[in-house]
């Protein structure tokens, strides 16, 4: 697993469109092993790709890093289940976070209360870069993927 981005696959993102996302939206690239995250704010919502519910513990995962670095500190993913017994999975930066966000929508329950994961400090690696990337780059990173 990668230390930085919590991954086994250095390609395995974007997930769903994944040259449209590559050539519109600002990429976290990770200075450790080169995979890109969708780090682009959603223009209706205001939100980050991270701030959406997942439908597995592995791919919230995958967007984990990207709510580490915006936030400067070690978020957690907590597994939610709506009232039809649907569970589903989000990153949330601290716990207040989450009782806001349970207060908000009352058919959701979060039974454990505390993150399923999450890494222990944050770290900053320099090699890390944020940015939309070129062709060649998307051209390179898809044939590797």
């Amino acid at each position: 697993m990668c230390r930085e981005c919590y991954s086994y696959n250095n390609r395995i993102t974007p997930l769903l469109k994944p040259i449209n996302c590559l050539e519109n939206h600002t990429q976290y690239i990770c200075g450790t092993c080169g995979r890109c995250i969708c780090i682009e704010a959603d223009q209706k919502r205001g939100l980050q790709r991270w701030n959406f519910p997942f439908k597995s513990l592995e791919i919230a995962k995958l967007y984990l890093r990207t709510a580490d670095y915006t936030t400067k500190k070690p978020c957690g993913i907590y597994e939610i289940k709506n009232n039809k017994g649907r569970l589903s999975y989000k990153i949330f930066a601290e716990a207040t976070d989450l009782e806001i966000y349970l207060q908000k929508n009352k058919d959701k329950t979060c039974v454990k209360m505390s993150p399923i994961f999450s890494i222990k400090e944050y770290i900053e690696f320099p090699q890390t870069q944020v940015r939309k990337l070129t062709a060649g780059e998307i051209k390179k990173y898809m044939a590797e993927k």
